[in-house]
């Protein structure tokens, strides 16, 4: 638990009045205290665990269940409007902005989306049912992502439709000014 906390504190540049790090140190703790034996000894780390989450919820408003798995180095760009599903898996390196919605498309359907590494979400950004977001895509700002999106596709409006990928740009010779 420790070494994930100073890799988070790394994530947020050392900067304790970041709220995303305050919800990484409450889900870190609600995730170890899983791990603590024997079960006498694990109940008050539960009700303390219940406790902060609710602090956290109102102070950060990010709402991170334990029960959600999570990569290394997940950061929260802006504060507010966060909520991700329990049954949600996050790779490492995600980024998510203010007011990221991840988890049922149905309240009587399970199935919660996983999103893979270094993928980038937009704010406002609605990702929602048993769906894949390939690593390295990009989530525009308020999409409505109710399919798989491929590794390395951009994926934009509502329902959210991915755009085509473009090759990159061809190096151009370099010239000498005046010549």
């Amino acid at each position: 638990m420790f070494a994930l906390i100073r890799e988070d504190w790394a994530t947020y540049g050392r900067d304790p009045w970041r709220q995303g790090l305050w919800a990484m140190i409450v889900y870190r703790f609600g995730r170890w205290r899983y791990g603590v034996r024997p079960a006498w000894l694990r109940r008050p780390l539960s009700l303390a665990y219940k406790f902060l989450k609710i602090a956290a919820q109102i102070t950060t408003g990010i709402d991170l269940p334990c029960e959600t798995r999570v990569g290394r180095r997940l950061r929260f760009d802006h504060f507010g409007g966060v909520i991700v599903s329990g049954d949600a898996v996050i790779g490492d390196d995600v980024i998510i902005r203010n007011g990221v919605t991840i988890g049922l498309k149905h309240t009587d359907v399970p199935g919660a989306p996983v999103i893979g590494n270094r993928v980038d979400i937009g704010a406002g950004a609605k990702i929602l049912g048993r769906i894949t977001i390939g690593d390295g895509a990009v989530i525009g700002a308020n999409a409505v992502v109710v399919h798989d999106i491929p590794a390395g596709a951009t994926a934009v409006g509502m329902p959210a439709r991915v755009l085509p990928r473009r090759a990159p740009a061809p190096d151009l010779p370099q010239t000498a000014p005046g010549s």
